[in-house]
């Protein structure tokens, strides 16, 4: 028991750590510690992770970026043995278990998520390892940023290829300076997967036979709406521009983003309004009069099912 909580129970497992709720003695206010062990000199670099996720997650202060609130490290012999992050309880699923399901709510979630990326490259980090199951959904739609153990300061180059499969951009494998377009690659490989339940081929797509990384030669991409016709072109483009090969080539930034997922909302959204506006005035019945179907309809496709708002 860690001074004033209590672990209760537990709620998630991640490399050499594991994830409980917690309960304050004294306010019954709930939170969710992370507990990183040290076994062998192999851990060592877990607990780094959980030190740099303590000192970056102190420097940022958003309402997407879970909040950590306190470190403990247990020594033994003046070696840390034991580390405990003492971090805001998000109850609810990562997004690769809530996946929205109607473009309104995909546009809106990542929004948000381009935001709270943002204002993390403010404060001068690069989280590097956005994909599905970082990103939590909490009830009311709340949307949270977790596990920032692999972020670093803008422009670091890591000394190891460092990222998931699947979402890891080239810079990381090629171990070149990771920038706020790293984060848009990830970001861009995420809504890849959500919008068409197919990986994006990136250069890293899992272990070889030996639990190692296997890098592979870069498949051409199938861009997203020749997979999931429902979605809107822009959308597929801005996806497409996002997992550029050549960082410059990306958007520079979560601003730029930001200003695209908006502009294809506000389209989106102006078409279903003309939509229904003439479906009330009777001048469409199931379709209409140029056989333009209405954007909520359309053939069944993976991904956004749904795209009424």
């Amino acid at each position: 028991m860690l001074a004033g909580l209590r672990l209760t129970q537990g709620i998630g497992i991640g490399a050499r750590s594991r994830i409980y709720l917690a309960v304050d003695l004294k306010t019954g206010q709930r939170y969710a510690v992370k507990r990183v062990t040290r076994n062998s000199a192999e851990d060592d670099r877990f607990l780094e992770q959980a030190e740099t996720e303590y000192e970056v997650l102190t420097k940022v202060d958003h309402p997407v970026i879970r909040k950590c609130f306190d470190v403990h490290r247990v020594r033994k012999l003046l070696q840390i043995k034991e580390l405990y992050l003492v971090m805001e309880y998000v109850p609810g699923a990562g997004l690769d278990r809530s996946m929205p399901n109607r473009l309104a709510s995909f546009l809106n979630l990542f929004i948000r998520v381009s935001e709270g990326l943002g204002a993390l490259h403010l404060a001068g980090y690069v989280h590097t390892d956005i994909k599905p199951n970082n990103i939590m959904i909490a009830p009311g739609g709340v949307v949270k940023i977790i596990d920032l153990g692999q972020a670093c300061p803008i422009g670091h180059r890591k000394d190891r290829i460092q990222g998931t499969p699947d979402y890891i951009a080239p810079e990381q494998v090629e171990r070149g300076a990771l920038t706020q377009r790293t984060d848009v690659f990830n970001l861009g490989a995420t809504m890849y997967y959500l919008l068409t339940l197919k990986t994006y081929p990136t250069q890293v797509r899992g272990a070889d036979a030996r639990g190692g990384i296997a890098i592979v030669d870069k498949d051409a991409p199938v861009i997203p709406v020749e997979i999931n016709p429902k979605i809107p072109l822009a959308l597929s483009n801005l996806v497409m521009d996002c997992c550029r090969e050549d960082p410059s080539k990306r958007p520079a930034d979560m601003m730029q983003v930001q200003h695209r997922l908006r502009m294809i909302r506000d389209i989106w959204q102006r078409q279903r309004e003309e939509f229904r506006r003439r479906h009330v005035d009777g001048q469409l019945e199931g379709m209409a009069p140029d056989g333009d179907e209405d954007p909520a309809e359309g053939s069944d496709a993976p991904g956004i099912v749904e795209t009424t708002g």
